[in-house]
């Protein structure tokens, strides 16, 4: 059964082991409007740890995305740091570590498959000779070798999603930030496009911090859950699974899946 390591809402981190690759250190955020201050985040802290699978889950509105946005240096925190590879976020992306996948693929619909892949490349200036090896390779491995010159509307939801993975792994980034990447498909897509994940996360095996609403995928899909509050997101509870690796779809009718899933819900369903 899975370890409970929290139940309070204050700093909690990952059980002692190598240096982080992600630190999150007290971090609030808080935004202001014409109605008043919102605080989305409050004093949250933890680590992540090289090559980990760490899932976040909570309500809706607890700043999960909000979170995953200051880790990328999308915006600022109010309070506290994140460092990144022992760096602030602003070098670790100038140092090309992050890579990102939105909810929505969030593809330029006038570029083909291979050209919506090359585009980081294009944003850091590097020329098409020195990355066209890479391009390829991030195709081959998210299965979209042989798409290179079709266009995102040619494509399947599961196909462009694969493709916004592609793009992000392409210039081999060692953390990779995801929010809610299959949020928008069907659930028969969506398990499908699980077990890919889990391949190119054990071919990889990059830093995944992956935002999700769903209790059985983060109970498939991870090492550690950390479970946020309602707004003012803080953290609830951080949970070790110890589900075996691989993993299959048919571990989720297993009764270590289904008390660590009942442990989640539990947390969730605490206020």
């Amino acid at each position: 059964m899975a370890k409970m390591l929290a139940l309070d809402c204050e700093a909690h981190s990952a059980p002692a082991g190598p240096t982080a690759a992600i630190e999150i250190n007290n971090i609030s955020k808080r935004f202001v409007s014409a109605l008043g201050e919102i605080v989305a985040l409050d004093r949250v802290s933890f680590d992540v740890y090289p090559q980990e699978f760490l899932s976040i889950i909570g309500p809706s509105g607890c700043g999960k995305s909000t979170l995953l946005g200051l880790i990328a240096e999308l915006e600022a925190p109010s309070a506290g740091s994140i460092r990144i590879g022992g760096m602030p976020p602003s070098r670790a992306r100038l140092a090309r570590q992050v890579g990102l996948v939105f909810q929505d693929a969030v593809l330029l619909p006038w570029r083909t498959v291979e050209e919506n892949v090359a585009l980081p490349f294009e944003v850091m200036k590097i020329p098409e000779d020195q990355c066209r090896d890479q391009i390829a390779q991030a195709l081959k491995l998210v299965k979209l070798d042989g798409f290179e010159n079709r266009f995102p509307h040619e494509l399947s939801g599961g196909m462009r999603q694969r493709l916004g993975i592609a793009r992000a792994l392409s210039f081999d980034p060692q953390i990779l930030l995801m929010d809610e990447p299959f949020g928008a498909l069907d659930a028969i897509t969506r398990d499908k496009m699980t077990i890919e994940l889990l391949n190119i996360w054990e071919q990889r095996k990059k830093t995944v911090v992956f935002i999700t609403h769903s209790i059985t995928e983060a109970v498939f899909l991870s090492d550690r859950v950390v479970v946020m509050t309602p707004r003012p997101g803080r953290i609830r509870a951080v949970i070790d699974n110890h589900l075996p690796r691989p993993r299959t779809l048919a571990m989720r009718d297993e009764p270590a899946f289904t008390a660590t899933a009942r442990q989640l819900r539990e947390f969730l369903e605490y206020d």
